[in-house]
């Protein structure tokens, strides 16, 4: 069973932990999340495209994320998450943590940060192990054709997160 630790509304740890998925928490309460954005230094960006079983958003395009679990940092969850879903160690790369937003959805019990992260790591086609339970398949992607995704409404969190893939410094 994999239980989040639950946040107050300054994204300070209550101490309390809520299980996987079992949207309980109250306003003011609130889990972690986080996404990893990997860009290779030509500014092309990797996105996934979600297998057609998930529940929410088949066949959409995204970024690597997920829920920090209980007594993991936002930056170990990351790392994880993007290991996870694309085979690729980012620990070493340039880049890291660029901003927080919040989502509030009242009466649903799932409030939740997200911490966005950027890496820029110069990738190999060979070197991703796509977790295929989860995608269905990549392109690095040029902001444009993210931005086109968006327009059509195929691509995750697009508005949130629009800004992280301003031009690479």
């Amino acid at each position: 069973m994999e239980y989040w630790d639950i946040y107050d509304a300054e994204k300070q740890p209550t101490g309390r932990k809520m299980k996987r998925n079992d949207w309980c928490l109250k306003e003011g309460e609130y889990h972690l999340t986080v996404l990893g954005v990997v860009a290779r230094p030509d500014g092309t960006y990797l996105i996934t495209k979600r297998v057609m079983t998930k529940a929410w958003a088949p066949g959409w395009w995204e970024v690597s994320g997920g829920a920090a679990q209980a007594g993991e940092s936002s930056e170990e969850a990351v790392c994880r998450e993007v290991r996870e879903e694309t085979g690729l160690d980012i620990s070493n790369a340039e880049g890291g943590y660029v901003f927080t937003y919040k989502r509030e959805n009242p009466g649903e019990g799932d409030n939740y940060f997200v911490d966005v992260y950027r890496f820029v790591l110069d990738i190999d086609e060979n070197d991703l192990k796509l977790q295929t339970e989860e995608t269905d398949g990549y392109m690095f992607a040029t902001k444009e054709e993210i931005e086109n995704f968006a327009k059509e409404g195929i691509f995750l969190h697009y508005d949130s997160i629009k800004r992280v893939f301003e031009q690479l410094q």
